[in-house]
């Protein structure tokens, strides 16, 4: 009998003790934060589920077809806003201004933009890209940045594929690229562009 009650009385500490560890685990910082192991916990959790495919959706290209956009492209689209959607207008068609580079970077263009993501795997995010920063991301580049009609431009260019979309800080336009950023002025109307630290002219 006394063993009985012994084995009784451990396992309900052990049961407190283990209540009590959970609470801690989930417990605030005082500020309705809350701790770092409840934090660890759901990024253990989130990290191991994959990203779901985006939904395939289908908009109008320019030559009066219907054009079915896919992974991350459909993505941003499906995220866009009524303004950003009505800037980019209809898609553009044909193996030029939709597909695969050989880098990986997915895109498809727009009468007013384009949207590209470095790749195409689930969950890989996309950006858009328009305006004068487009044309200047668009201009054939040598490795060091500086115009060079023999050089490449776009993601293959020395900038290297998209990482934001454009933000706006005051008169101010800027979208970052894997090597540099371009900023658009919109009360000069001058761009700036620098690769690898440097800033090389725009055009």
């Amino acid at each position: 009998m006394r063993n009985t009650t012994r084995r009784r009385t451990a396992a309900t500490i052990a049961g407190l003790a283990a209540v009590a560890l959970i609470a801690a685990g989930c417990a605030t910082d005082g500020k309705g934060v809350a701790s770092s192991s409840a934090y660890s916990s759901a990024a253990s959790v989130s990290s191991s589920v994959p990203a779901r495919p985006a939904k395939p959706v289908k908009v109008k290209g320019a030559d009066g077809s219907m054009v079915t956009l896919t992974g991350p492209i459909a993505a941003r689209y499906a995220a866009a806003t009524h303004t950003e959607k009505k800037s980019l207008g209809v898609a553009l068609t044909g193996d030029r201004n939709a597909g695969t580079r050989a880098s990986g970077v997915v895109f498809q263009q727009f009468k007013g933009g384009v949207i590209s993501a470095k790749n195409g795997h689930p969950g890989t995010p996309a950006y858009i890209t328009w305006g004068k920063i487009r044309k200047a991301w668009n201009v054939e580049r040598a490795p060091d940045g500086t115009p060079d009609v023999m050089g490449k431009n776009g993601s293959a260019g020395p900038l290297g594929a998209v990482t934001s979309d454009e933000i706006t800080k005051g008169d101010l336009k800027e979208t970052t690229f894997e090597h540099g950023s371009i900023t658009f002025n919109t009360k000069t109307g001058k761009l700036k562009v620098t690769v690898n630290g440097k800033v090389v002219p725009a055009f």
